[in-house]
């Protein structure tokens, strides 16, 4: 694979919310990892393939999308849309994680049926790699029946998510916890289902519920789309450590009281965007790009704050090698600056005045796989190739 220098970086932010912006500006990535990060005399070391001239704009670690709601393959039948997702790549999403494939046409509802998807679902987007992007599908949807050897079976054959709890015959928490417990015990990352029904045979959930089951992540916490009351919210962010997901498909003024409260308590690192997409709000292809700007413009979050919601928060929880710009990890970056005729300097201040960065450039895996977003208005800067 090709060695590339990313130079002459204007600010690096690494996704570590404790530590969210370096004061390096060049990044050598070798073999699809992030080899070196530094000053220019890093470069002396490495004979490079290309040199990428950022010009002063900003390099982030790739966006995760903590909520899809994927199929097969990069279509949806919810939407009858094609490609949405490579859309999303073109916002700067580089890695996917399924919370159900509640959509698939016909879902099956056995107990056979939910493991078979899961297991197919998983499958099939490991050897998906459009545009690089990365979808970690196959989250198996709870039914009732499942048994403590069908959890065996799923994680023999990689299964390693549970679709948000409520999405199908198991709601009530006595029925969830048991299979919650066989999942955890087996490595699995488990999500939950928060706030009013979304769907036809969804149910909703209230705080104590979710207390109950004590799942990985409280999916939507500012609802999917109806949220649970604030009290109920408060409840969630005092009595429990869990993480809470806020996506772009919900009640944003939930959105706004989730982060101000764990900011008083210093607890940000609990915070992680989804899209919950797609589903009824429609396709949003720069929905975690308009998360961030919502967070950051109006309840007062820092940029680099809000990048670590959507990149490196997300891969602490669910164990993945990316979301960090840190010597060693997957090389998944975007290049991206204030867009043009944005009164933001660049693009953590255009994020903060409430506009979205444009981005130029996506690298996954150490391969630059977009080199002008269809989707964002265009940077203010441009960068240069040797």
């Amino acid at each position: 694979m090709a060695t590339i220098a990313l130079t002459n970086i204007g600010k690096l932010v690494t996704g570590d919310i404790k530590n969210p912006v370096s004061s390096a500006n060049t990044i050598v990535v070798q073999d699809g990892k992030i080899a070196k990060i530094g000053n220019a005399e890093i470069l002396k070391g490495f004979t490079l393939d290309k040199t990428v001239d950022v010009a002063g704009m900003t390099v982030t670690p790739g966006l995760i999308d903590s909520h899809v709601h994927t199929v097969l393959g990069d279509y949806t039948p919810r939407q009858k849309t094609q490609d949405y997702i490579e859309g999303a790549v073109h916002g700067g999403v580089t890695t996917f994680i399924s919370a159900g494939e509640c959509h698939t046409p016909g879902r099956p509802k056995d107990p056979a049926g939910t493991k078979a998807l899961a297991i197919l679902a998983h499958k099939s987007f490991n050897n998906l790699r459009s545009t690089g992007l990365k979808v970690h599908g196959g989250a198996v949807i709870l039914e009732k029946g499942l048994v403590e050897a069908d959890f065996d079976e799923m994680a023999k054959e990689g299964v390693w998510l549970v679709g948000e709890i409520g999405l199908g015959s198991v709601k009530k928490p006595e029925d969830a916890k048991p299979m919650v417990e066989w999942a955890k015990k087996r490595g699995m990352k488990v999500a939950m289902h928060c706030g009013g029904t979304s769907i036809p045979g969804s149910s909703t959930v209230t705080a104590d519920d979710v207390m109950a089951v004590e799942p990985t992540v409280v999916s939507h916490i500012n609802g999917g789309p109806t949220a649970i009351a604030p009290a109920e919210v408060e409840k969630l962010i005092n009595n429990t450590e869990l993480t809470l997901e806020i996506v772009q498909c919900g009640n944003p003024k939930i959105g706004d009281l989730v982060v101000r409260k764990l900011a008083e308590k210093d607890a940000l690192h609990r915070v992680i965007f989804g899209n919950d997409s797609p589903s009824g709000t429609g396709i949003i292809p720069l929905g975690i790009l308009r998360t961030m700007s919502l967070i950051a413009s109006m309840s007062d979050i820092p940029g680099e704050k809000v990048v670590a919601m959507a990149s490196g928060n997300t891969a602490r929880v669910f164990g993945l090698d990316t979301g960090l710009i840190e010597e060693g990890k997957e090389a998944d970056l975007v290049v991206m600056d204030a867009p043009m005729g944005s009164i933001g300097s660049d693009a953590m201040e255009a994020l903060k005045v409430g506009d979205l960065p444009g981005v130029g450039m996506v690298i996954v895996d150490g391969a630059i796989k977009v080199t002008k977003s269809r989707n964002t208005p265009p940077t203010t800067r441009n960068y240069t190739i040797k």
